[in-house]
């Protein structure tokens, strides 16, 4: 029986260390996020914090999303 997507996310979290450290990297960049959009005045350190931030989350997503595939692809062999 084939696993899920999450299921294989969830082993390569408890298994894989740079997907694990990928992930972790990705929460504080959501969390870096979070605290700068909940303030109600951005000046322009914060503005290029957070495009900054937004960029490596998308990097860190790719990323994972490629080490998925691949184990999903080494799954199907």
């Amino acid at each position: 029986m084939a696993l899920t997507s999450q299921e294989i996310r969830q082993s390569l979290l408890a298994n894989d260390p740079e997907f694990r450290k990928l992930a972790e990297e990705h929460s504080r960049c959501e969390s870096q996020l979070d605290q700068i959009l909940k303030s109600s005045y951005h000046n322009s350190e914060e503005l290029m914090r957070e495009t900054a931030l937004k960029k490596l989350k998308l990097r860190l997503k790719d990323r994972m999303e490629r080490i998925l595939a691949q184990r999903r692809q080494e799954m199907l062999h």
